[in-house]
């Protein structure tokens, strides 16, 4: 079964190769093994099992409070307590504080943007520090976001959601991460703005980033992912490749609610 017309989606113009392509074989970026997490007394991850490889695109879907922010967060430190395994490149992170896992080259884009007001535009993108080898240079940046350079110097909170969105990303790819956790970067935003998201997810994965999305509008991240997780209830409950869509669209109805 083909999946319906609002569904499928062509990468922009110019885009050398997609999500699905066949590539030689990539080391593993990401490995996450029976992870629990808990917020407080809260437990809120229930054995999550996954993995990204070097250089993939990986989305995770669920409705609300299936546990898919609360999965970035415990890779990140940021939940109460966890237990259970994430490596990154080989090494075990699980018992490691938020700055040391940034430092291994990791940048986490929460949901809420984090802009600060009292900011310019280019002061909240020089802000946070480099931390790992191999940032990308503000010309690089002001390249792919040329909204940003042209906002330089306004005020965070008067950009458009669209140029705060772009803010947030571009503020972690100066650290020197490579590894990319976005939440939700396509929420509540205008068509035009969610198709130069996807440009730049493409662009981004066409430079070897490595990135794991979690995203409600999957007619964004349809196109976009080499791989799809399906979370319920705090675990990973399907799991398939962009080849395999065509054939999966109606389980992805009843879990989804699209």
């Amino acid at each position: 079964m083909q999946p319906p017309s609002s569904l499928r989606s062509r990468p922009p113009e110019g885009a050398r190769s997609g999500p699905g392509d066949p590539a030689p074989e990539r080391r593993r970026f990401l490995d996450v093994k029976n992870l629990h997490a808990w917020y407080g007394e809260s437990h809120v991850l229930h054995g999550v099992h996954f993995h990204v490889d070097e250089g993939e695109v990986v989305t995770l879907l669920g409705r609300n409070g299936a546990g898919r922010t609360s999965t970035l967060r415990a890779i990140m430190g940021l939940t109460g307590s966890r237990k259970g395994s994430i490596q990154v490149l080989g090494q075990e992170v699980v018992q490691m504080s938020t700055h040391r896992i940034a430092r291994l080259g990791i940048g986490y884009c929460p949901e809420e943007r984090g802009i600060f007001s009292s900011l310019s535009c280019e002061e909240n993108l020089l802000l946070p520090p480099v931390l790992a080898p191999g940032g990308m240079p503000v010309e690089q940046i002001y390249a792919m976001f040329p909204n940003l350079q042209e906002r330089a110097s306004s005020q965070g909170t008067r950009l458009s959601g669209g140029e705060q969105q772009m803010l947030a990303v571009a503020r972690i790819l100066r650290t020197g991460a490579k590894l990319l956790l976005l939440d939700e970067i396509s929420e509540g935003l205008a068509p035009v703005i969610v198709q130069k998201l996807a440009e730049m997810v493409l662009a981004l994965r066409r430079q070897g980033y490595t990135i794991v999305m979690v995203e409600q509008n999957f007619r964004f991240a349809a196109p976009l992912a080499d791989r799809f997780l399906v979370m319920e209830h705090g675990q990973v409950i399907q799991q398939f490749t962009q080849a395999e869509l065509p054939s999966r669209i109606e389980r992805l109805h009843e879990y989804l609610g699209v």
